[in-house]
């Protein structure tokens, strides 16, 4: 009757089946003491056959495979005794390539489906600066010299003027430099890699087939004549989808790193010691 109303107790039912699930679980996968077990699945090997072939645009020979699986056991167990001494608590490379592969994986953890239209127009608004078509300008330039401002420049332009009005030939005018002396259809950010971006933002401005100046660039005054200038577009989202997808997804990842790193940091309390300025107590 006693045992009876033993074997009746739940407590005793949950204590068999946990002795039989720890039975089961020793029986299918054996203690690995102290990671001394490695396991080469066929994941493994096919990764390394894939690699191989890569380098070597054909399979390996058996040869070949069986030193390549005894070259990774061979990493994978330096790896771990580094790991037991420690060797890669300190060491900033390691540390680096762990947190790529965290960022990477958190990235691919917050993967969402390819972006609908709305959700890039969306980006586009937002960031209509980055896409923007910059200005198309056909201009020629008489350089003046380094000098920007006061009498010398006045004066160089009023005689520069005056010669153009009487026909000379403005390549012959002004002060001799390397700079081009006309740009031909050249996107404006062209220009102001050439001249500057003060330069480039003046010209989209000025009076077209009128030489006018003293206009500054980073090398000194000119003396300039747009002939032709087609203004900045702002792009429709066909016209860029592309280039706006690959923005929207490097802005996803940044995103994901960025809140991923903002959950972890919460979990972890950060002590800094740092010693007292030289003279200070």
């Amino acid at each position: 009757m006693r045992i009876r109303r033993l074997l009746s107790e739940p407590m005793l039912h949950f204590l068999l089946i946990g002795i039989a699930l720890f039975a089961a679980y020793r029986w299918k996968a054996p203690e690995d003491a102290g990671g001394r077990r490695i396991i080469v699945t066929e994941g493994v090997v096919n990764d390394l056959v894939t690699q191989h072939v890569a380098a070597r645009g054909r399979e390996p020979s058996a040869a070949e495979l069986n030193h390549l699986i005894e070259s990774y056991v061979r990493d994978e167990i330096l790896y771990r005794e580094g790991v037991t001494l420690g060797l890669d608590r300190d060491d900033i490379v390691v540390k680096r390539r762990v947190r790529q592969k965290i960022e990477v994986m958190v990235e691919e953890g917050a993967a969402t489906a390819a972006p609908a239209d709305a959700d890039l127009a969306a980006y586009l608004e937002a960031h209509t600066a980055r896409f923007v078509q910059p200005a198309v300008l056909t201009f020629e330039q008489i350089f003046l010299g380094e000098t920007t401002s006061g009498p010398a420049v006045v004066k160089a332009v009023a005689l520069t003027r005056k010669a153009v009005r009487s026909g000379a030939d403005p390549s012959e005018l002004g002060t001799p430099s390397l700079l081009p002396q006309r740009m031909t259809q050249t996107p404006a950010d062209l220009v102001a890699r050439d001249f500057g971006a003060s330069f480039a933002a003046a010209l989209e401005s000025v009076p077209v087939g009128e030489w006018v100046g003293p206009i500054e660039s980073s090398f000194g005054a000119h003396y300039v004549r747009v002939s032709n200038r087609m203004p900045a577009v702002t792009p429709q989202l066909a016209g860029v989808r592309d280039q706006v997808a690959r923005e929207w997804e490097n802005a996803r990842r940044e995103r994901a790193r960025s809140d991923a790193y903002t959950r972890m940091r919460r979990a972890y309390e950060v002590t800094i010691e740092t010693r007292s300025p030289a003279g200070r107590p």
